[in-house]
């Protein structure tokens, strides 16, 4: 099936929608990184959450507006007006505007049953919320896009009332009238089916959104997209309520590379879907899907036997799509196939010299790494270090000697427990000796660490831990588990993540910490700065 020459506007909500997965909560230093990486890729629309909802999705709002995107136009999400009450005075509309985007996604009952059993009110207040809302928002210079909530239902059950509302957005203005599975049900052919009905009797371009409570989520937004539709609404990973939204991961892919529409993202990045895909899962602390199509680690690795061998003799017989089109790499189970070209494709990106020789050495050394729980996707620093390693390079730097901390719980003082780090490193020739205090043991040991470095590397200074976060890889072994840490750091200019993984949590972080200042150290941030 091929829809080229058709254009699609992709619209991503994972920080409004996909924040309502059940262990998910993203802090506001969480989304901005996320904000800026969908930028970074090429999206469009870029949904931030509901303004007045919650204190956190506020000061997003006021944060991200300050914020340069390239290619992502930031969106408010939002109700209409209460049954009974003048626009002019509702709080939801308010803060709808007080955001400050240009563009806001107005979401409205179009199920009959919403609107007399949820909201109490008869079905003409229902269409007139709708109609107000949207006109008092394009008056005030807002351009808007209308979510008709629990669309396919209402449809179903009296397309009478369901066509009502889309007629009231679209006269009072909208710009996308976006038809919502809210409740996931719906199979392929019924979404075809209505998509094409509405499409008769529509004059402004559709979107749609719908969850994966069928599993048919991916499914009915490219069927949808066959139908007609223009705007596909999603969430990264399919992050969402109950089983989740449709995944714009493999959406996306198969728009671009199955299905044509090759102005869905800018040229070039469909390549960057598996590192957005982990990066995402990394910030949101939710482990990746290893069997995700497209990005998943597993996504293209064959087990020995006759996938093996026919996959090393002809690939395409056996992957859909050559895995390198969407940034991810082959993998053969028992085997030491596969790998090389990507490896060689980041060593490139990164501006490491990697001879021919040299790229087997990494490839099995980031396989063994990433078997015992490293992730790099979203660790590109520690990637790098690893490669210049596989290269022959030893980092002229420092020599850590030894480290030790501990902590001090002083109940009679009824004080907070104090960490005490002490550090012995060669700079330059120099030992150096050094104890640093800090509220927890990670604070302690980069406080000394830091002391022992900054008078031979004064750069240190600009340099700052960002972030912090710890990942139990097998939770069925319990306190013996192997855990993963990453480390965010900046200097003003650039910033950069590191990994660290090991059973003690200790070891972990230090990993990830010293790997933090030897990346810092070896890409300098300009003079000017």
């Amino acid at each position: 099936m091929s829809d080229a020459g058709r254009a699609v506007e992709l619209y991503d909500t994972t920080l409004r929608d996909g924040a309502q997965r059940a262990d998910l909560s993203y802090s506001i230093d969480d989304r901005l990184r996320i904000l800026h990486k969908l930028d970074q890729v090429g999206f469009p629309f870029v949904e931030g959450g509901w303004p007045g909802a919650n204190p956190r999705d506020t000061e997003f709002f006021s944060l991200a507006s300050r914020e340069t995107l390239k290619h992502a136009q930031l969106t408010a999400f939002g109700m209409t007006r209460k049954a009974g009450e003048d626009v002019t005075t509702s709080r939801a509309l308010r803060d709808l505007l007080d955001a400050g985007t240009e563009v806001v996604c107005l979401v409205g009952k179009a199920w009959d049953l919403h609107v007399t059993q949820a909201l109490r009110t008869d079905l003409d207040e229902g269409v007139a919320m709708v109609r107000d809302s949207v006109g008092f928002l394009r008056e005030q210079g807002r351009r808007v896009f209308f979510d008709a909530e629990h669309f396919f239902d209402g449809y179903v059950t009296d397309a009478s009332f369901a066509m009502r509302v889309l007629a009231a957005a679209e006269e009072a203005g909208a710009e996308r009238l976006v038809l919502c599975d809210t409740n996931g049900g719906m199979l392929p052919f019924d979404v075809a089916r209505i998509v094409t009905a509405v499409g008769e009797r529509t004059n402004v371009p559709l979107g749609i959104h719908v969850h994966n409570d069928a599993g048919c989520a991916v499914a009915n937004s490219l069927i949808a997209v066959d139908a007609g539709v223009f705007q596909v609404q999603g969430t990264i990973n399919g992050y969402g309520e109950r089983t989740g939204n449709a995944d714009l991961i493999p959406i996306t892919a198969d728009l671009v590379l199955k299905m044509g529409i090759g102005d869905a993202l800018p040229a070039g990045a469909v390549e960057h879907l598996t590192e957005l895909a982990h990066y995402v899962a990394e910030v949101a602390n939710v482990a990746p899907d290893s069997h995700q199509p497209y990005a998943g680690r597993h996504a293209f690795t064959h087990k020995a036997g006759l996938h093996t061998s026919g996959v090393a003799r002809l690939s395409r017989a056996y992957e859909h799509i050559d895995p390198e089109m969407v940034g991810n790499r082959r993998g053969v189970v028992a085997s030491d196939y596969g790998g090389g070209s990507t490896v060689r494709m980041k060593a490139d990106e990164l501006g490491v010299t990697l001879a021919d020789s040299a790229i087997p050495k990494a490839v099995d050394e980031i396989k063994r790494r990433e078997a015992s729980g490293y992730a790099f996707d979203v660790a590109e620093a520690s990637l790098d270090l690893l490669l210049r390693r596989a290269a022959g390079w030893s980092q002229p730097f420092f020599e850590i000697e030894s480290y030790r901390v501990h902590v001090e719980e002083r109940v009679a003082d009824d004080e907070p427990p104090l960490a005490e780090a002490t550090v012995k490193v060669r700079t330059k020739g120099t030992r150096h000796i050094e104890s640093a205090e800090g509220q927890g043991p990670v604070g302690a040991l980069d406080n000394a660490l830091r002391k022992a470095l900054v008078n031979d590397y004064p750069e240190l200074d600009t340099m700052e831990l960002e972030d912090f976060r710890v990942r139990v890889l097998d939770e069925s072994v319990g306190t013996g588990a192997v855990v993963r840490v990453l480390i965010d750091m900046s200097d003003g200019e650039q910033a950069w993540t590191t990994v660290g993984v090991s059973e003690n949590i200790i070891e972990a972080s230090w990993e990830a910490l010293t790997s933090g200042y030897l990346f810092g150290l070896l890409h300098p941030r300009s003079p000017e700065v």
